[in-house]
């Protein structure tokens, strides 16, 4: 590969690190583009890409084997280290018969639970011993971030076997922590999200993460392992527990669904909902719906009554669970948010409007 296209990537790639971005997207007949504290912006001093161009950058990304499944499949996901500075998550697609590339900037260290800016109940999820704990919101709003530090929380506290499987592996755990951390990426290391989760049995796991839940299997796995008396941690693209509760039961045959709300009620710990803000004084900050697994929330599962479950969050604050628009109105009064933004990621801007007394 020609050395300038190999200047050009180290140069974009740099950039993207220097102004904090979290993504940098190459497409052709655009000027390389980043994302910013949530909104896009093109890297100055730079020409418009061509069609041979991004081809060409993406080439300089990918290995043999990389390249072949590409070009079968159209689309491909994986890591990619960048010298001794960051790693990257990688996607490879076609869009109008050219290559696009989009980068997901993975931080070499992994922030703590209050670097982060989430509330400290996130703590407690930590501490369970058993149960299905899944992070959910809208894609590029930090799943995989909360995900890793509650994990490495874990890991530095206790000495647990901790298996992660991933699709591609984004932050890489500490050998220095208490627990033993087995990463698994998907395709590297395993054929399968399923196929991963089912030879966890046979590796002697105390936890375990998966990246994502994608389909009926891992779903109906993840749910039998958590019941078995592991912690499995996950993620989905859900905006809150209810419609996350909704997600996972909806997943299965009409004729299955009243045993899947019987395991949920009986194996879910907790779900932990999240979008990042645009924040007055630059960057983003987190806004969290936190729910507990309590009897009154399993009784709404079993009973398909999941409608509830806001209600029970909103009056279940002694269990330590907190709705999106409380968290919302406590960062608008802190003047960590403005209005507008907090009634634009609300779900309910109506009641925010009233309970913020505007």
């Amino acid at each position: 590969m020609s050395n300038k296209y190999q200047l050009e990537l180290k140069k974009f790639l740099e950039i993207t690190i220097k102004e904090e971005a979290s993504d940098l997207h190459i497409s052709a007949n655009y000027f390389p583009m980043l994302r910013v504290a949530g909104r896009l912006v093109p890297i100055l001093n730079t020409k418009k890409l061509l069609a041979v161009d991004t081809w060409n950058l993406a080439q300089c990304l990918m290995k043999e084997e990389q390249k072949t499944i590409f070009l079968k499949e159209k689309e491909i996901d994986f890591s990619y280290k960048f010298e001794d500075q960051a790693r990257f998550r990688v996607n490879v697609f076609f869009q109008k018969g050219n290559v696009s590339i989009s980068f997901r900037i993975i931080p070499k260290k992994i922030k703590t639970i209050k670097e982060l800016n989430l509330p400290d109940i996130l703590y407690k999820f930590t501490k369970a011993s058993q149960g299905l704990i899944l992070v959910t919101g809208p894609s590029g709003h930090g799943k995989s971030t909360t995900l890793a530090a509650l994990i490495d929380e874990i890991s530095c506290n206790r000495a647990e076997h901790i298996i992660t499987i991933e699709d591609p592996i984004e932050y890489i755990f500490s050998g220095t922590s208490r627990s033993l951390i087995d990463q698994r990426e998907v395709y590297q290391d395993t054929q399968s999200f399923a196929k991963a989760l089912k030879s966890t049995f046979r590796q002697d796991p105390d936890i375990i993460m998966i990246g994502e839940m994608r389909d009926l299997e891992t779903i109906a796995t993840a749910l039998t392992i958590a019941e078995t008396g592991h912690l499995v941690f996950s993620t989905l693209h859900t905006n809150n527990a209810a419609q996350t509760i909704h997600r996972i039961v909806d997943s299965f045959p009409s004729n299955h669904q009243n045993q899947i709300r019987s395991q949920l009620s009986g194996s879910l710990f907790g779900v932990i909902s999240q979008r990042l803000i645009p924040r007055n004084k630059g960057g983003l900050i987190p806004a969290c719906e936190i729910m507990f697994s309590t009897s009154a929330v399993n009784n709404l599962i079993r009973e398909n009554k999941i409608h509830e479950i806001p209600l029970v969050i909103e009056t279940s604050a002694e269990s330590g669970m907190i709705s999106l628009n409380q968290t919302l109105i406590n960062l608008i009064k802190k003047n960590e948010i403005s209005l507008e933004d907090g009634l634009s990621y609300s779900l309910n801007p109506s009641e925010l409007k009233m309970l913020i007394n505007y």
